[in-house]
C-alpha cells in the first residue's frame, strides 16, 4: 500500500501511467478506423483527441525539468530592464520579435495572438499592415548580454516553444486518415488542434483539391449547400492559410478564391467570418493581394461590412485593409463602394480605429478622395479630431482632411470654423504625431 501510495505523488511515474493508457487506447482506435470501412466519424475524433492527449503529456514530461530549473534562475531577485519584459508574456523575452507597428514581444506569445485571429498591435491597437514577424537582434543581443553579466542562463527559444515538426509516424498517420476521408469535419478539426498538421497539405498539390471534393455535388434538392460541410471547409482553408508555406499553394489553387467568396456571400455568420479572416492570411502575400482583387473578392468583402455583423466586422476590415495596400486594389474598393459603407460605419461610432485606417489608404485614390467631400466626411472627421483621445486616429483624420482640401478648397471654410471655435488643428500641429503636425501645419498655412 505505502508503495502504490508512493508512485501515485510521482508526477513522471503518473505520467508513465497515463502515456500508457492513451497509447492502449489510441491502437485500438486506429486499428478499427483501418479495419472498418464506414468507421464513424465518431471514432475518428476519438483517436484525434487521444493522439492530442498524449502528444502534449509527452511534450510537458520533456520540458519540466527545463522548466524547473530556468524558473529557479529567473526568479532570482534581480531588477530587469522592462525593455527586456516581453508585453504580453510579463516575462523575461527569450525570442524577441518586432511587430509591423514597432513593438517587440517575445514570439510564441504574439503568435498565438495573431493565430486567435487579431489584427491589431496589444499594446498600440495599431490595425496590422501585415502579420510577419521580424527577428530583434538587437534587444536578443542586449538581453545575452545582460544575463550574462548576472548569472543567468537562459535555455534555447526553441525548447520554449510548441513543437511544430511533424514525425513521420505523424505524417503517416494524417495521410492514412486523408485517404478514408469523406467529409470535411476530420481536416477541419485536424488543422485546428494539430497544427503541425497544417504543414502535411502542401506536400502534395493534390491535398487541398482533394479537400475542397466533398463540396461537389453536395447542394440539396433546393440547389443550397449544406451549411456544415461548407463550414468546416471554409474553416479548414483558414487554418492551413495561416502556416507561411501553405499561403501561396493555397490561393492558387483555382477553386480556393471562388469558394471564399462564395462563403462570404451565403454562408452562416462564422463561415463568412471565416472566409474574410482566411482572405486577410492569405493576403499576406502581395502575389495574392494581387489574384485575390482581381478575382472580385473585395465586393463581397464590402457588402460584409455593410451588412455589419459584430462577429465578422474586424476580420473583414483587416482583409479590405490587406488587400488596399497595393494600388490596383484600392481602385477596386473604391470602385465597389467602399467609402460610402465605410464613412457611413465610421458615423455610426463603428470599428473608428480599422476603418479610419481603411480610409486614409483610400485617400491617395483621387475618386475616393472626391467621394468623402461629397459625402459630407469633413465635419465627421473634425468632430473626431476634436474629440478622439487615440493619437493614431487624430493622425489618419488630419491626414484626410488635407488630402480632400488640397483636392477642394472650398472645404478649408468648415476647418477654419473649427479653428477659430476650438483650434483643434493648431492643438494638433504642436501636440499630434510627427505625420499629424505636418498635416495640420500644411492645413494652417492655406
Amino acid at each position: 500500500m505505502a508503495k502504490t501510495e508512493v508512485l501515485s505523488s510521482d508526477p513522471t511515474q503518473r505520467a508513465r501511467v497515463r502515456a500508457a493508457e492513451l497509447k492502449k487506447e489510441l491502437q485500438r482506435l486506429v486499428k478499427t478506423i483501418v479495419d472498418d470501412e464506414d468507421c464513424s466519424v465518431q471514432t475518428i475524433n476519438q483517436a484525434k483527441h487521444a493522439l492530442c492527449a498524449l502528444r502534449e503529456l509527452k511534450f510537458n514530461t520533456r520540458s519540466s525539468a527545463t522548466t524547473m530549473t530556468s524558473s529557479l534562475k529567473l526568479h532570482e531577485p534581480l531588477p530587469c530592464p522592462q525593455k527586456f519584459i516581453c508585453p504580453l508574456s510579463k516575462k523575461l523575452m527569450r525570442d524577441p520579435v518586432v511587430l509591423s507597428s514597432g513593438q517587440t514581444y517575445e514570439r510564441p506569445f504574439i503568435e498565438r495572438w495573431l493565430k486567435a485571429g487579431n489584427r491589431t498591435c496589444p499594446q498600440t491597437q495599431q490595425v496590422l499592415s501585415h502579420t510577419v514577424l521580424t527577428p530583434n537582434h538587437l534587444v536578443s543581443e542586449m538581453i545575452s548580454q545582460w544575463c550574462k553579466s548576472q548569472g543567468i542562463e537562459l535555455p534555447d527559444p526553441v525548447q520554449n516553444r510548441i513543437q511544430e515538426g511533424v514525425t513521420e509516424a505523424e505524417r503517416h498517420h494524417f495521410f492514412s486518415l486523408l485517404d478514408k476521408l469523406s467529409a470535411a469535419a476530420l481536416p477541419q478539426l485536424l488543422t485546428k488542434n494539430m497544427p503541425s498538421f497544417r504543414s502535411l497539405f502542401g506536400e502534395s498539390v493534390d491535398t487541398i483539391p482533394q479537400l475542397l471534393t466533398p463540396l461537389s455535388g453536395t447542394k440539396s434538392r433546393s440547389g443550397v449547400l449544406h451549411t456544415d460541410l461548407q463550414e468546416d471547409v471554409i474553416t479548414t482553408l483558414l487554418n492551413l492559410s495561416i502556416h507561411d508555406s501553405n499561403k501561396k499553394l493555397v490561393a492558387e489553387t483555382p477553386k480556393v478564391i471562388p469558394l471564399l467568396m462564395e462563403a462570404l456571400r451565403f454562408g452562416t455568420i462564422e463561415t463568412k467570418s471565416n472566409a474574410a479572416a482566411a482572405i486577410f492570411t492569405l493576403s499576406a502575400l502581395d502575389s495574392n493581394k494581387t489574384l485575390i482583387g482581381k478575382s472580385c473578392a473585395l465586393k463581397p468583402l464590402i457588402d460584409l461590412l455593410d451588412e455589419g455583423h459584430p462577429l465578422a466586422m474586424k476580420d473583414v476590415a483587416s482583409a479590405i485593409f490587406n488587400l488596399c495596400i497595393i494600388h490596383e486594389n484600392k481602385a477596386r474598393a473604391v470602385r465597389d463602394g467602399a467609402v460610402s459603407v465605410i464613412l457611413k460605419k465610421i458615423m455610426d461610432g463603428v470599428l473608428v480605429n480599422e476603418l479610419l485606417a481603411i480610409l486614409a489608404m483610400l485617400s491617395t485614390h483621387q475618386r475616393a478622395v472626391e467621394e468623402m467631400g461629397e459625402l459630407g466626411a469633413v465635419p465627421c472627421l473634425i468632430r473626431i479630431v476634436r474629440e478622439s483621445t487615440c493619437e493614431r486616429n487624430k493622425e489618419n483624420c488630419i491626414a484626410i482632411l488635407h488630402t480632400v482640401c488640397l483636392n477642394d478648397r472650398t472645404k478649408l471654410k468648415a476647418l477654419r470654423e473649427e479653428e477659430n471655435i476650438h483650434g483643434t488643428i493648431s492643438k494638433l500641429a504642436l501636440d499630434g504625431t510627427s505625420r499629424a503636425k505636418r498635416k495640420a501645419s500644411g492645413i494652417l498655412d492655406r
